[in-house]
């Protein structure tokens, strides 16, 4: 790491590590909160974000059955800001893994795995676990090292000890660089354990600043610090879902960033690294208040348009006699990859029942046949695929 580029940063310090040709440069941010310089364009930016996470927080609040878009927002997440990691799975790709059928000729991203649907099905499950969990821990190093070691089991970062924090140095840059070459090298294993202590004293003490201002100050945080040897980018995101629910700036998981940052990726990269090397602070917080603001009005448009959706099927259901249709209709938005043994087993009827009812969907033209894998045929609701995938609409 180039000591020169943080010589005259604001946000923290510089220090050597080891003796003799071994010796290396590191950086150790400085606790939270820094001093952040406020003008009427950042005040214009904090007020537009606020309002519109206020309005997704409210179309959340009087939804008749907001926890239909729960299940498929987590996974746009997941595949998102797996994404940015570099995995190729798309929304299609991880349902159809869940459904046991992976992979599915034409319905996902080419280059897709088994492996990388498995990293993005943790990603699903570190979330659900974290949200569950904060109904008996707040957020704090223990909740982060279980999300970690959920989002690693069993992936391709298992060996990098699941949740635990480092205990050797790593550091960010181009493949197989040194840590000389290195772009940003975050504090060794003794500086990051007080940088932890800092930052968990933080996230449990009520700061003046606005509190989506103070989750662009803890992403940051976060990022810099990099206690994990692998993985802490998806960490770092999921800490911002968990607490915009356990701030309860939205009553339920609706809005993440991933899709703001993987679409800006060098900026977003480029802005956190000025922080580091200047002490950006400002600029790095206007661009997380546009992510907030523009991500909220995407969930609102895309929350409304699985509304009209699920309207649009009830009329298409409407002279079914049995409510088994509707039932599994309604279904099919937390699970738009299905078999005839899934309906079976939600709706709890035999196989010859599931089937009919499996039928009936097709013919309404909310599911449609995706072809066999061993044996099995499998169905895709098209629509809630599409109304969650990018682009909009």
């Amino acid at each position: 790491m180039d000591r020169d580029r943080f010589r005259e940063s604001t946000a923290g310090r510089v220090i050597r590590v080891g003796k003799g040709l071994e010796a290396y440069w590191a950086f150790v941010p400085d606790s939270l909160p820094p001093s952040l310089q406020w003008d009427a364009k950042l005040v214009f930016v904090l007020a537009d974000a606020e309002r519109a996470l206020g309005e997704l927080a409210g179309l959340g609040r009087t939804m008749p059955n907001p926890h239909m878009l729960v299940g498929p927002f987590v996974r746009r997440e997941a595949v998102l800001s797996s994404r940015i990691e570099g995995t190729e799975t798309d929304i299609a790709d991880l349902y159809s893994y869940e459904a046991g059928q992976l992979p599915l000729p034409g319905l996902g991203r080419p280059g897709a795995s088994e492996t990388d649907a498995r990293e993005v099905l943790n990603y699903v499950r570190a979330l659900e676990y974290g949200l569950e969990r904060l109904d008996s821990l707040p957020l704090s190093l223990r909740l982060i090292r279980e999300l970690h070691e959920r989002l690693m089991g069993g992936a391709r970062g298992e060996r990098a000890t699941p949740g635990e924090f480092r205990t050797s140095q790593n550091w960010i840059g181009s493949p197989g660089c040194t840590l000389n070459e290195a772009d940003f090298v975050p504090p060794p294993p003794t500086e990051m354990h007080n940088a932890l202590d800092a930052f968990e004293k933080y996230l449990h003490t009520e700061g003046e600043q606005p509190p989506v201002v103070r989750l662009a100050l803890i992403h940051y945080q976060f990022e810099a610090i990099h206690p994990f040897l692998d993985g802490n980018g998806r960490i770092g995101r999921l800490i911002l879902s968990l607490l915009l629910v356990h701030w309860e700036l939205l009553p339920l998981p609706l809005l993440y960033l991933s899709a703001f940052f993987e679409q800006h990726r060098d900026e977003y990269y480029d802005l956190l690294l000025a922080v580091s090397e200047r002490g950006a602070w400002r600029e790095w917080v206007e661009f997380f208040l546009r992510g907030i603001a523009e991500q909220a009005r995407d969930a609102i448009n895309r929350a409304k348009q699985l509304q009209d959706l699920q309207l649009d099927w009830g009329q298409r259901l409407e002279g079914e006699r049995s409510a088994l249709p509707l039932r599994l209709a309604d279904h099919v938005f937390q699970s738009p990859v299905l078999t005839i043994p899934q309906a079976q087993h939600v709706l709890e009827v035999t196989y010859h029942s599931a089937r009919r009812n499996v039928e009936k969907l097709v013919k309404a033209g909310i599911l449609q046949p995706a072809g066999e894998v061993g044996g099995v045929r499998t169905f895709v609701a098209g629509e809630v695929l599409q109304a969650v995938r990018l682009p909009l609409g």
